[in-house]
């Protein structure tokens, strides 16, 4: 399941689980749209891993705070540390390779 995040207080709390992949999105973007549904299916598939949903026109402070500069932007966190991204559309399988399942 995708836990939308709603502020950076909560996206700080979330990000520090053990397998976190974070998706950096925004509604009006056109390959974020496209991303979504795999990563809805990745969020059902692999429940060991937490997702979770930053729209970056709602909470800036956390695409700041990687220097999110093109969306969309897949981000992969281990106990709180950065692990491994991806920026722009990417495939499923691709996805799968990022957070290691």
């Amino acid at each position: 399941m995708e836990t939308i995040i709603t502020s950076k207080a909560q996206f700080d709390a979330e990000v520090a689980g053990d397998r976190v992949l974070v998706d950096f999105f925004a509604t009006w973007c056109g390959p974020c749209k496209m991303l979504a549904p795999i990563i809805e299916q990745i969020a059902e598939e692999h429940p060991e891993v937490k997702v979770l949903k930053v729209d970056v026109d709602e909470v800036p402070e956390a695409a700041a705070q990687f220097g999110i500069s093109a969306i969309p932007t897949l981000i992969y966190f281990e106990k709180g540390v950065k692990v491994d991204s991806n920026v722009g559309y990417a495939a499923k399988p691709a996805i799968l390779r990022l957070i290691k399942a």
